[in-house]
């Protein structure tokens, strides 16, 4: 079985489907990385993967506007929703400090999740939307990102791309719950 998600190697897709593949006992399946929900819809409906997996609301930053567009230009079956609980850290080229960073990058929907702590603690900082929390931080590991840049991501990213942690937890509220959707063809 393979399963697209939204998000890059490391992004809180991929940790979505691991627990979708978990909780449903799929020994089987395979995760794909599709970075976008247009993506992932394409691949549900040309059947190149047999289930997709997005973000569809969050607690805090609202609807994902995103999956929104995706999911009106395309035909598929919701399998289910589930939530999962979303924390984002401050990730760093290793050595970097505060002083350093000029430039804060994520996929919009984790900015919004944090604009109270970006607008308290960064209000200098250039903030610029990015495709996905965890394409930014493997942008910012392998120098597509300059290293004056710090990503807004998820903590495994940190490990994964080599990556130092600035700050953790920094959304803005405690408890900041993502609803996903598993998407498959319609029949």
């Amino acid at each position: 079985m393979k399963i697209g998600v939204m998000g890059a190697r490391g992004s809180f897709s991929e940790k979505a489907a691991e627990d979708h593949i978990q909780a449903n006992q799929l020994s089987d399946a395979t995760i794909i990385p599709l970075v976008s929900a247009e993506s992932v819809l394409n691949a549900v409906e040309t059947e190149e993967i047999d289930r997709g997996i997005f973000p569809i609301e969050n607690s805090n930053g609202g609807i994902v506007i995103e999956a929104v567009h995706a999911m009106a230009k395309h035909r598929f079956v919701v399998e289910m929703m589930f939530e999962m609980d979303v924390h984002h850290m401050l990730l760093v080229q290793p050595g970097t400090t505060s002083a350093q960073v000029d430039t804060i990058c994520s996929h919009d929907q984790a900015i919004k999740q944090c604009r109270m702590y970006l607008k308290r603690l960064w209000p200098a900082a250039q903030i610029e939307p990015y495709a996905d929390t965890a394409k930014a931080a493997e942008d910012l590991s392998t120098g597509v990102l300059p290293g004056t840049t710090a990503v807004i991501a998820p903590r495994r990213c940190a490990e994964m791309y080599g990556l130092e942690i600035l700050e953790e937890s920094i959304q803005d509220l405690k408890f900041n719950f993502t609803t996903f959707v598993v998407a498959t063809k319609e029949r």
